[in-house]
């Protein structure tokens, strides 16, 4: 395939030259209407390039297959066989996947530390989770990809399963042995689907870890506004082989798309396709060699360690680590990860993608340089001066990996449409929660619908409310009530 070419650029240029005017959303009509207050903050650009496809990019028959050509090309380029734009983020493309491998009362495996968008899979689909534990590391609090052992254990046990679903990378960058569980997945006959939304780039250069369709798995779903170069919700999934019908797969992301898709999504996902085939690999080595002085360089600093293969990597953690991820543990200072993303952003103007009890995690991509990586280390720096004079961080009562994991009394769709009430935190422990609480980020819910809260996680999320945690999903985000289940008289 020539991959020098970009259907919907070209498309998209071509409706602009040809000067077109059109009676068809979006109602700004290019920009022409939008006020000018909004274009002095987001810029005319935006507005002009926002066509619709049908009757905009293309005709009305949508004969000139933009689209489908730009699909093509992506699926060439990372060695799938089929590959779909999802103009609504992974949130959306996982859902699609897992509904094209499970129905309603069906059963498919699924690790504990799955985001939450996996869980409003489960629950507008009716689908039984089968779960399987990650791999806990209980001294660090974190959860890393499970593995093959667990896997084959579980279809044995549940042999109706109709496929797994990984999560790998992790929000911090570790990474799952994907060839072996899809080795046993297959072994069962059974599609493995892997949410890779954190390894849009790891295609494009060897030095990266394993991509989910080089090692074998059926579908995998990625997020480009993450780690590439396109627009925000610019998501895409990948399929191969024979265990998922890409028909079946295409109609489940119908069922949950929206008909309006953006333009500037397609748009920024064809680009950065060609930008990826043609300069990925130079763009990818050049930032792996600044990632690892700038960890170097961080690590050197004095109460701050950068977390890598020796502390994630090995027997019962993961299998491997994206180096672009920079995990930097704080607690050496006296401060908690939350206080350190709160002063970097406030005092050095730096904003960092994660946060945790001890932890902040910068993301590195291609888009980095020098002049990037000098200022992250010099707002660490300031960090480390200042930090005796931040008060004393709250502690959060972390529970064990079996105090996470939640008995299951009821499938998740059936507690979240069940009767609920509210009923005060106090009042809530030993109920069924009618609602997700979660951690964000990373969004690995902490509480399921479904599941029986226990005391132990209620004090772990309510001391880290207080320490700095954000929980965006209850119905009371201070966590003073909870939403559970109606008990039957």
């Amino acid at each position: 395939m020539d991959h020098s070419k970009a259907p919907v650029l070209e498309a998209l240029q071509a409706f602009h030259e040809r000067g077109y005017l059109s009676f068809t959303p979006p109602g700004h009509r290019q920009g022409r209407g939008v006020d000018p207050r909004v274009l002095d903050v987001v810029g005319e650009a935006v507005f002009a390039s926002d066509v619709i496809s049908l009757n905009g990019l293309d005709d009305r028959r949508m004969s000139q297959g933009v689209i489908q050509h730009a699909q093509e090309l992506m699926a060439d380029a990372v060695h799938a066989e089929h590959a779909f734009f999802s103009t609504c983020g992974s949130s959306l493309s996982v859902k699609s996947a897992m509904l094209s491998v499970a129905g309603p009362h069906e059963k498919l495996i699924v690790p504990r530390h799955a985001h939450k968008s996996v869980v409003s899979g489960l629950i507008l689909s009716g689908v039984a989770p089968v779960w399987v534990s990650p791999h806990w590391d209980a001294e660090r609090h974190l959860a890393h990809p499970p593995g093959p052992d667990q896997v084959r254990e579980l279809f044995e046990a549940e042999p109706e399963a109709k496929g797994m679903l990984l999560v790998t990378p992790t929000d911090y960058g570790t990474c799952g042995d994907i060839r072996a569980v899809a080795a046993v997945c297959h072994e069962f006959g059974k599609p493995l689907i892997v949410d890779e939304a954190w390894g849009a780039h790891l295609p494009f250069h060897p030095d990266l870890p394993p991509w989910g369709m080089d090692a074998d798995a059926d579908v995998v779903v990625t997020s480009v506004h993450k780690s590439g170069s396109a627009v925000e919700q610019s998501s895409v999934f990948h399929l191969q082989g024979d265990l998922v019908d890409p028909a079946v797969l295409k109609a489940r992301e119908d069922l949950l798309g929206t008909t309006s898709p953006t333009s500037l999504v397609y748009a920024t996902l064809d680009g950065w396709r060609r930008q990826m085939v043609e300069h990925g690999e130079d763009l990818l080595t050049a930032v792996l060699a600044l990632a690892r002085t700038t960890r170097a360089a961080i690590d050197g600093l004095p109460g701050l360690a950068v977390m890598g293969d020796a502390e994630f990597t090995g027997p019962g953690l993961a299998q491997s680590l994206d180096p672009l991820k920079i995990v930097v543990d704080v607690s050496g200072l006296g401060i908690s990860g939350y206080q350190a993303a709160d002063w970097l952003r406030e005092h050095r103007r730096v904003t960092v993608g994660l946060s945790d009890h001890r932890r902040v995690v910068a993301q590195f991509t291609y888009a980095d340089d020098e002049r990037t990586a000098t200022a992250l280390l010099d707002a660490l720096e300031a960090l480390v001066r200042a930090a005796d004079g931040l008060p004393t961080p709250k502690p959060v009562d972390l529970p064990s990996p079996d105090e996470l994991q939640l008995e299951t009394a009821m499938l998740p769709r059936d507690a979240f449409f069940a009767q609920v009430e509210q009923v005060d935190v106090g009042q809530a422990v030993g109920r069924v929660s009618a609602e997700m609480i979660t951690p964000y980020p990373p969004g690995a819910p902490a509480v399921l619908p479904g599941e029986v809260i226990t005391e132990e996680v209620l004090d772990y999320l309510r001391s880290g409310l207080a320490a700095g945690m954000q929980l965006p999903d209850p119905g009371d985000p201070e966590l003073k009530s909870v939403r559970v289940v109606v008990r039957e008289r």
